[in-house]
């Protein structure tokens, strides 16, 4: 068995995006491709504006998703995900169906 020492950089990367918010954007941003905060926002309605803005700026520094400001008046920001964070989909889509399948034995 490998020492925990070698584990923590996973469970620090894992933090970063494990949390039930970030999973949920990851996914609306695949679904929909291009969002502005406000349509996160409305689509996530049990999210606060101060978490959301905190997930994706955790997003943003592990370039999983990008951010894009148009200089109009007012601003217009959008969010989409990088090729990194694509390239995150197919592992957190395995884990997901892992969780709906057995979700019944885990809460018990």
């Amino acid at each position: 068995m490998k020492k925990i020492e070698t584990f923590c950089p996973v469970r620090d990367i894992l933090s970063q995006f494990g949390d039930k918010w970030s999973v949920l954007v990851l996914i609306l941003l695949e679904d929909r491709q291009v969002l502005r905060f406000s349509e996160l926002a409305k689509a996530i309605p049990d999210v606060s504006q101060k978490m959301l803005t905190v997930t994706l700026r955790s997003l943003e520094s592990y370039h999983l998703v990008a951010r894009k400001v148009y200089p109009e008046v007012p601003p217009r920001v959008e969010y989409s995900l990088t090729e990194l964070g694509q390239s995150l989909l197919r592992p957190m889509h395995s884990l997901i169906d892992w969780a709906l399948d057995h979700k019944d034995e885990c809460l018990k």
